[in-house]
């Protein structure tokens, strides 16, 4: 007697155990976009909890979508340049920028002097 109700004990606590864990594992993806601060992290938990009633068909695109965005580079697909992959072009345009304002601050003092004398 004493082993059926032990017995149906351990099924009881299979049983929540289970039950608790999918529930916890459905929450991952919401968990990582509320950590990450992601702009749709309630339209993810939404889907984790519309995800229970597929069998977690789209769990794993939950996932995807929650861990694509980072709060310092937005969604993650573009490859931020450093300071050292500028273009060529920019230098040169850097460069000439900085002679006319050379040029330029030559050529001021001079053309006070010439307004002064008229």
């Amino acid at each position: 007697m004493f082993l059926n109700y032990f017995a149906l004990g351990v099924l009881i606590f299979v049983f929540l155990v289970l039950f608790y864990g999918i529930i916890a594992i459905h929450d991952i993806p919401y968990n990582i976009a509320k950590k990450r601060q992601h702009p749709h992290a309630d339209a993810i938990h939404t889907a984790g909890w519309i995800s229970l009633f597929t069998l977690h068909a789209i769990w794993p695109f939950l996932w995807i979508w929650a861990t694509l965005y980072q709060p310092e580079r937005g969604w993650g697909m573009q490859n931020p340049r450093l300071e050292s992959d500028r273009l060529p072009e920019v230098d040169a345009l850097a460069l000439r920028v900085a002679e006319l304002e050379n040029k330029l601050a030559t050529l001021q003092p001079t053309a006070a002097q010439n307004t002064q004398e008229h």
